[in-house]
């Protein structure tokens, strides 16, 4: 059999296609790669690798490693969560995933709070759109806008969101009563603003198109064009302001998350009441209530704490 250190390094390269993706993945050099896959060869007799100009391709013995690999790495993740689980005092490493924005202007001083609050927990934060795997430990708890979940996951669906069309004041001065073209900000993976929108303002004129939200959310400030964006982006910025007459539009749910062998983990189930009881008390911000109750300082807000039960 061969040794699973090895085999780490047989599965990752199969994956990159090539030793030298798998030297970055795994952070290491090309040549330690390329030494423990010849190791995994010798030990089980096999050539699992076809060294082509293209890439590593794997042969049919080289797929079978590939698949005893991903079998173990299961094993081990699995093994990692159950040892968590077992953990019985509030301290130790967490780590958290949010998205950007969201970690910018409201959990920010959410967590500052927190950390005060536990000094013992060492808080790591994966500030990223992207959906990042809990079952495989890249992260503990998750905050997450989803429609639903996976059913590995568990945890609280806080509320719907609601999103508006938003400008800069100067922008909105120049469109007193709605009647010129309204300059737009387009999102590329979007097909374009919603019909309720067109409806209302037929007469949209594209001046730029965006990838990302935040690349958005400055365009807008920059004066450049309205554009569609969360309430708890728009409503907080003092910069910006809602164009009048257009409807909100729901967007999809923001949760609280975690895997279910962890969220009896003392630290995460600490961690997941604090921020869902300091989320919830922005719900009316995010659901576009224009909520007296928080405070906006450079696009950052922070829930006022005395509406809030005890943690």
């Amino acid at each position: 059999m061969s040794n699973w250190d090895d085999l780490k390094f047989v599965l990752e390269t199969a994956r990159q296609g090539g030793t030298s993706g798998a030297a970055r993945a795994l952070g290491v050099n090309h040549a330690t790669v390329a030494r423990r896959i010849s190791a995994a060869e010798t030990t089980l007799g096999a050539r699992l690798f076809e060294r082509l100009p293209s890439g590593y391709v794997p042969t049919e013995a080289g797929w079978e490693a590939v698949r005893a690999a991903e079998a173990m790495q299961d094993v081990e993740r699995g093994l990692s969560r159950q040892i968590a689980a077992r953990d019985t005092t509030i301290r130790g490493a967490l780590k958290v995933t949010a998205p950007e924005l969201l970690i910018a202007r409201v959990l920010s001083p959410i967590l500052a709070d927190f950390i005060a609050e536990h000094p013992d927990i060492e808080l790591s934060l994966v500030a990223t759109n992207e959906t990042v795997n809990l079952a495989q430990r890249d992260a503990d708890v998750a905050i997450r806008f989803a429609k639903s979940p996976p059913e590995t996951l568990v945890g609280v669906r806080l509320f719907e969101q609601k999103g508006a069309v938003f400008a800069n004041h100067a922008l909105l001065a120049r469109d007193a009563g709605g009647a010129a073209a309204l300059d737009w900000i387009r999102f590329a993976h979007w097909p374009g603003p919603p019909e309720a929108i067109k409806a209302l303002r037929p007469n949209l004129r594209t001046r730029l198109t965006v990838d990302d939200m935040a690349a958005a959310v400055g365009a807008v400030r920059a004066g450049i064009g309205a554009t569609r964006m969360a309430c708890f982006l728009g409503d907080s910025d003092p910069a910006l302001a809602r164009v009048p007459g257009l409807p909100l539009f729901s967007q999809v749910p923001l949760w609280v998350l975690t895997h279910s062998d962890l969220r009896q983990v003392p630290r995460v189930r600490v961690f997941t009441r604090f921020v869902t009881q300091r989320l919830k008390a922005l719900q009316p911000l995010f659901e576009g209530a224009c909520p007296q109750d928080f405070s906006a300082s450079d696009g950052e807000i922070t829930s006022k704490p005395s509406a809030l039960p005890t943690a």
